[in-house]
């Protein structure tokens, strides 16, 4: 090869370029959101609880909601009996917006933080009066 030495030289420059953000920003990890709970309705719970348990809601409520979308508009169903029993309306509106009544605060954190653009406004109206808690 005739100029080896500069090819090899462009390369690691080339990788050092390319690579650099991940360097950069290694252990500097963003700490996670804590979505506020602070609102009227759930202080005013004597029983703090979602329609399922925490860490199902944190991991599976898109599916969650996902699923009541094909039950309320495919199937009719408008109930939602969850793992413990209780029967509650499948609404965004009146079901999680009800306790959770400031998106901005609780839903839009952590959906920001994980870099997701959940797709639910494109239908519903988002909440125009929001806590200020």
């Amino acid at each position: 090869m005739y100029n080896g030495g500069k090819i090899f030289i462009g390369i690691i420059v080339f990788l050092g370029i390319v690579t650099f953000p991940l360097y950069y920003n290694l252990g500097r990890a963003d700490t996670p959101p804590k979505p506020s709970l602070n609102t009227p309705v759930i202080n005013q719970m004597k029983v703090k609880h979602c329609v399922e348990p925490k860490a199902f809601m944190r991991a599976d409520h898109m599916q969650l909601l996902m699923q009541w979308r094909d039950s309320a508009l495919r199937d009719g169903e408008r109930v939602y009996i969850s793992s413990t029993g209780e029967r509650y309306d499948i609404s965004l509106q009146n079901t999680c917006l009800h306790c959770h009544a400031n998106k901005a605060k609780f839903c839009d954190r952590c959906h920001i933080y994980m870099a997701v653009h959940p797709y639910c406004w494109s239908c519903h109206f988002a909440p125009e009066k929001e806590n200020k808690l």
